[in-house]
């Protein structure tokens, strides 16, 4: 009796990590109207928070009325971390100034505490299940904005 039900809960576990997922993205916090968001998506540590190359999906969208929405689409189940930036001169990177701090505004999933640098992967990954997943990334202005 033990091993059908065994076999059910495998096949519908492996059913549900095959599943296409979105990852909505609600942005809070922007300081203005100008430039783009621009995202990356990451399921791994490598490249974390910084290199978009390594990202498994990038995107940036234009400045609309706030809230501002980014989706991925086409996930499978597991944990995943987003770095966000407000790129107001759209440039396409994280403008920071002579002492190495950020002059635009940026976040993560689940808004870890940022003291002295980005986050590890693990304190900013969040887990991706069912049809859909929102998460909520709050935007830090550390010069203003």
């Amino acid at each position: 009796m033990l091993l059908p039900i065994l076999g059910n809960f495998f096949f519908l576990t492996s059913a549900r990590a095959n599943l296409n997922s979105n990852l909505i993205v609600n942005v809070n916090g922007l300081k203005n109207q100008t430039g783009k968001i621009c995202a990356s998506l990451f399921y791994q540590s490598k490249g974390f928070p910084s290199d978009s190359k390594k990202a498994l999906q990038s995107q940036c969208i234009e400045m609309k009325e706030t809230p501002q929405k980014l989706i991925f689409k086409n996930l499978k189940a597991g944990n995943y971390a987003v770095a966000l930036i407000h790129d107001a001169n759209a440039d396409g990177i994280l403008n920071s100034n002579s002492f190495g701090i950020p002059t635009e505004g940026f976040g993560f999933s689940n808004n870890p505490l940022i003291l002295t640098g980005p986050p590890k992967f693990n304190n900013a990954a969040v887990l991706v299940v069912g049809p859909s997943t929102d998460i909520q990334i709050q935007l830090q202005y550390l010069l203003g904005g």
